[in-house]
């Protein structure tokens, strides 16, 4: 989305977290466009089996962009199957520099159960050094949460949970609306 055409559209908080064989991605279902909150219930964490291999996939930014990226990732995995770094890298490279995807405004975490990443449409394939990532409105405010949270007995679902619950309370794109997505390897 740009800004010329929908001014003021925000939400999405997106984390995953990877702990004890586990990696849950979980993501908040508000849509806001201004100071008014449009949709509370998007679902913006979904499971995709290219091959039969499972991947969970999260996305912030315009859903439209990133369903054709979810798509384009898809394929990439088909003809990679069981090789999610490098069905990433190929997404990103053409993402980069292809001249239609070069304009789509979203970003991805994507896992398999054992490698977890975020790809940007910059042509950034990251993949995060503890075990947490975040992306959109809210992103910072979960990562901090979820980062803090790490060293202590909760698993990875808890603390996705626990640290969306906190980024909600602080971020006002973030709602308590969760869609939890878990897979292990």
């Amino acid at each position: 989305m740009t800004d010329e055409k929908f001014p003021g559209w925000h939400g999405t908080t997106i984390i995953g977290v990877r702990k004890g064989g586990r990696v849950v991605v979980a993501g908040d279902g508000q849509v806001s466009l201004g100071q008014t909150v449009i949709k509370g219930t998007a679902r913006k964490v979904r499971r995709l089996s290219p091959g039969g291999r499972e991947v969970v996939a999260g996305f912030a930014g315009s859903t439209a962009d990133a369903f054709t990226l979810l798509e384009r990732l898809e394929k990439k995995l088909e003809a990679a199957p069981g090789q999610l770094a490098r069905a990433c890298v190929e997404l990103a490279k053409d993402w980069r520099t292809d001249k239609y995807l070069r304009n789509l405004e979203a970003m991805l975490i994507v896992t398999d159960g054992a490698d977890l990443y975020v790809i940007t449409g910059a042509g950034d394939v990251l993949e995060p050094e503890h075990d947490v990532t975040a992306i959109g409105s809210g992103g910072n405010y979960a990562l901090a949460a979820a980062r803090a949270l790490m060293d202590s007995d909760l698993d990875a679902e808890a603390i996705a949970r626990k640290a969306m619950a906190i980024a909600a309370d602080i971020c006002v794109y973030t709602n308590g609306n969760l869609t939890v997505e878990s897979i292990s390897k």
